[in-house]
């Protein structure tokens, strides 16, 4: 399953993560965050060792959604060295995110 980020482990997990980072936004109600879900956890087996593949559940971490501009939801950050390096807003294909990780590693 993929790491559930949160206000606690956020500066740990993201900041000062040696690894790519991808930060998938969501919400439970969110449909279209449904429909990305399974394309996030099959990333989190196939990157494990390579990135760290979280979760943020913007109902529950609402600093970190401010913080980044979250407005919609599925929104996937990419994040390297603590910086946004790349940004996908909605439901896509699981190419899509692949392709992005991909290019950070």
């Amino acid at each position: 399953m993929a790491v559930e980020i949160n206000e606690s482990n956020f500066e740990e997990l993201v900041i000062n993560s040696g690894k790519p980072v991808v930060l998938d936004f969501w919400a439970v109600w969110c449909g279209p965050c449904r429909m990305l879900a399974p394309f996030i956890e099959e990333m989190h087996t196939e990157y494990g060792d390579k990135a760290i593949i979280g979760k943020v559940d913007v109902d529950s971490n609402n600093e970190i959604a401010m913080k980044y501009g979250i407005r919609n939801i599925p929104t996937v950050l990419f994040i390297k060295n603590g910086e946004v390096a790349d940004k996908v807003v909605g439901a896509v294909p699981k190419s899509t995110l692949t392709a992005k990780l991909d290019s950070l590693l």
